[in-house]
């Protein structure tokens, strides 16, 4: 796997009374797929909204590609979100615009390549996601909440980022479409060679497309090691959530 892409470093982060992040420290190895898992309110959203400066730690760091994070500007930020695509829980596509245009925005806005260059990324990349040119004049309020998901990860690696965010990827999804969207992941990994970073509470998702698996328990990591490990894993906080997430989804 290399050396690490992104390093959190004795993160601290809270809301008034509520410490959320409590020291995490973390490194994602480039080109590996780890899964955060969590409970609700473990401070897994927040910890991967602090990796593109969405969030600002009250203590620690947080280095991407190398470039530490710390105090910097939103346009010092820029180069960082060129390199890291993030998928948000819901798919964040503009109502206004169709599929294509949601697809083109960043490149509209990040670079200038001619309009035939950026008809043929948007294609590509739509392609990538399993998409046809057909969805193009498609506008969100059209679509399921797979395609919709499909379409929002198609955006996310237009500037053909060198890591992907996932913010809970399958939440709303039926498991038929959950799965595809997990292979989907999968193949994207192994495709573009880039590191993905997946925050779910799916136990199937995490299992399906993650390296490694690290477990956030009461804002501080718990757990951290391969998918065989966290399975066979002694500690009890994380088999007492991994019997929880099996039996709700045998029940």
């Amino acid at each position: 796997m290399g050396d690490s892409f992104i390093v959190y470093e004795k993160l601290y982060k809270g809301f008034g009374e509520n410490k959320v992040l409590r020291g995490v420290s973390l490194a994602v190895r480039r080109g590996e797929t780890l899964v955060i898992l969590g409970g609700s309110g473990s401070g897994k959203s927040v910890l991967l909204k602090h990796t593109i400066g969405l969030m600002v730690p009250d203590r620690g760091r947080v280095i991407v590609d190398g470039m530490d994070l710390t105090g910097l500007s939103e346009e010092d930020l820029m180069p960082v979100r060129k390199k890291v695509g993030m998928l948000f829980q819901g798919g964040a596509l503009f109502d206004s615009m169709d599929v294509f245009e949601n697809v083109a925005y960043a490149l509209r806005e990040h670079t200038d390549l001619p309009e035939e260059a950026i008809v043929a990324r948007v294609r590509s990349k739509l392609g990538l996601v399993e998409l046809d040119e057909s969805v193009e004049i498609r506008m969100p309020s059209d679509l399921s909440g797979g395609m919709r998901k499909r379409v929002a990860l198609a955006r996310a690696i237009a500037l053909e980022p060198e890591g992907i965010l996932y913010d809970e990827p399958t939440t709303g999804l039926d498991p038929i479409t959950a799965r595809a969207i997990n292979a989907l992941i999968r193949n994207l990994q192994r495709t573009l060679k880039v590191t993905s970073v997946v925050v779910t509470h799916d136990i199937a998702s995490a299992f399906m497309v993650g390296d490694r698996i690290a477990f956030l328990f009461e804002g501080e990591m718990s757990f951290v090691g391969t998918v065989a490990e966290a399975r066979t894993s002694p500690d009890p906080r994380l088999r007492a959530f991994l019997a929880d997430l099996a039996g709700g989804e045998s029940a």
